[in-house]
């Protein structure tokens, strides 16, 4: 397979961080001093075009309009199909001019699909990344910043909606447009929510670990981390923000990057980028 069809991993060295916000919502508390083991994480959110090779070899099914998730009301169900539309693949085709964009409009169980066909191709247990995994990451070894950058919103940063009159011109951006985090990792903040391995528990971090935690084995939620290009609520884009929505949830501002490491369920500086 080509390199550049291939996800690009970033390698997080084993430490401690503070999982959780203060000053966040209910279920970003109690903060916790968490230690993940060593792992890797994709350096962008997985593109069109890495997807594609996967709909290719496997036959599974390409992005597009199914059946409406539950979250979209049938009053929004014209709205919902309008901005999906750029973002369907036609004829089972990705959309033009858009293969380094992030891949969207995947439910969870089409991201595990994938990280289970790359898994093979790479010879690795591939796989979601875990909530704190996740975490560590976007906050890009700096325990105290609100953002992958630091603690005030900054447009310039990340792709996100500044200004709700404008969402109908705006969309994804490619990979790699906005700065990276001192991990070296993209659009750990907007551009697309990203879906995590753990199941949504509210009370979660009054129970976890101290070692390579999971909320949730199970459960009726499923979890987003990081906001995208239709956010425009900044409540909803620090790195500690969790985004509960139901099993079914796809949407054009959803998408997924890919992970391996050393603990089976989660894992966990200066991160430095690893052979695919």
């Amino acid at each position: 397979m080509r390199e550049d069809l291939l996800p690009r991993f970033i390698e997080i060295p084993a430490g401690e961080f503070t999982m959780g916000a203060p000053d966040g919502e209910d279920d970003e508390r109690p903060v916790r001093r968490v230690t993940l083991d060593r792992f890797f994480i994709g350096m962008h959110p997985v593109t069109n075009a890495q997807y594609a090779e996967f709909v290719r070899h496997t036959g599974h099914r390409a992005p597009d309009v199914r059946d409406l998730p539950s979250f979209v009301a049938p009053t929004a169900e014209a709205a919902f199909r309008e901005l999906a539309s750029p973002y369907i693949w036609r004829g089972g085709d990705l959309p033009r001019d858009r293969g380094l964009h992030p891949v969207t409009l995947v439910t969870h169980a089409d991201a595990v699909a994938y990280c289970v066909w790359l898994g093979t191709r790479l010879g690795r247990s591939v796989r979601l990344p875990s909530e704190a995994e996740w975490e560590r990451a976007a906050r890009g070894g700096v325990d105290s910043r609100r953002y992958p950058w630091g603690d005030e919103i900054d447009p310039s940063r990340a792709n996100f909606l500044p200004d709700t009159a404008l969402k109908r011109m705006r969309g994804t951006r490619p990979v790699g447009t906005f700065p990276p985090n001192t991990f070296g990792l993209h659009d750990m903040t907007g551009n697309v929510w990203e879906w995590v391995a753990d199941w949504y528990k509210p009370d979660a971090y009054a129970a976890l670990g101290e070692a390579n935690p999971v909320a949730a084995m199970t459960g009726s939620m499923r979890l987003l981390r990081g906001g995208s290009w239709v956010t425009h609520d900044v409540l909803q884009l620090p790195c500690a923000y969790r985004h509960k929505v139901p099993p079914d949830t796809y949407a054009y501002s959803v998408g997924f990057r890919v992970a391996y490491g050393e603990a089976p369920e989660s894992a966990g500086g200066g991160g430095q980028e690893a052979p695919s």
